[in-house]
């Protein structure tokens, strides 16, 4: 897998996502080291975030490598009408892999085919979010002991929800049941619930978050204010779910609440200091699945 792009998480098998997940365990027990020395990894950022960036640069750090790049499009030739085309050609003269998030679905492929160098797609977007789907298979791993077999409810935005996408395609390979939680305009869209149904994946949708106590996985996400062209539409489901504590009582024990953050108000802050919320260590699970990425996509050890 040396010099291999990561656009998409349906570009690896089950055996090389379980070999990234191995990998992230090893720097989570050992997170400092030199491998990325003399490397230099460029962050381009079209579209804005903070743990997805300060996390990719923090495992660049911790491996020893150097970052350039940049937080704001707004800040670079973009702005000036340079195309995607032309900033990813320049900056592959600069950098041995460019991360990216770009707010155009397919963005990441396109950079992948005209890159001289390898790219780590950093969501683009309503599409897809590999990065960050390795870090949720590695936090369910964690906190379940397992993969396989599971029950993972989804609630919220799940039509533009690139996480949930992601996700839903990587757990094909471990038997999954899924439970679809959103009101009629933020379905779960059409071409994954036929993935589910090709893969012969059990899913049910509901829109009321009424019973969640048969769940290992509770994913909640929020609904994205950035991803509605019309504000009416957002305002009308802004608010449509809110996790409290008190509905995590008749829970399973093993259930862990993620979230891929940031939230809003889909979780309230009484649930932070329930031990089934996990989405804070979540979040720090990314950085070692994220050296992991980096040191199989540049195939260094």
């Amino acid at each position: 897998m040396k010099n291999r792009n990561f656009v998409s998480i349906t570009d690896y098998t089950k055996d090389e996502i379980l070999e990234i997940l191995d990998l992230a365990e090893e720097f989570e027990q050992n997170p400092n080291q030199n491998i990325l020395e003399g490397k230099v990894i460029a962050t381009l950022f079209f579209e804005p975030s903070t743990r997805t960036r300060l996390s990719f640069e923090t495992a660049v750090n911790r491996l020893g490598g150097r970052i350039i790049g940049f937080s704001d499009a707004a800040t670079s030739s973009s702005s000036k009408g340079e195309t995607l085309k032309d900033t990813i050609t320049m900056v592959s003269n600069y950098a041995d892999l460019i991360i990216m998030r770009h707010p155009l679905e397919g963005a990441a492929r396109y950079a992948a085919e005209v890159a001289g160098v390898p790219i780590v797609n950093a969501g683009d977007g309503a599409n897809q979010h590999p990065s960050q789907t390795m870090l949720d298979l590695y936090s369910i791993r964690k906190t379940q002991g397992r993969l396989n077999n599971l029950k993972i409810t989804m609630v919220g935005d799940l039509k533009y929800g690139r996480t949930v996408h992601s996700l839903l395609m990587a757990m094909s390979h471990f038997n999954p049941t899924f439970d679809f939680i959103a009101p009629a305009e933020l379905q779960m869209p059409e071409e994954y619930k036929m993935f589910c149904r090709n893969h012969h994946i059990p899913y049910t949708e509901h829109a009321e978050m009424s019973d969640i106590s048969d769940a290992d996985i509770l994913y909640m996400t929020r609904v994205q204010k950035e991803r509605f062209q019309d504000l009416m539409e957002y305002e009308k489901v802004k608010n449509i779910y809110t996790l409290h504590n008190a509905m995590l009582e008749n829970t399973q024990p093993n259930l862990r609440v993620l979230h891929p953050l940031p939230r809003v108000n889909e979780i309230s802050c009484d649930v932070d200091d329930n031990p089934k919320a996990y989405y804070f260590q979540q979040a720090k699970n990314g950085v070692y699945a994220r050296q992991a990425i980096i040191s199989k996509v540049l195939g260094v050890r």
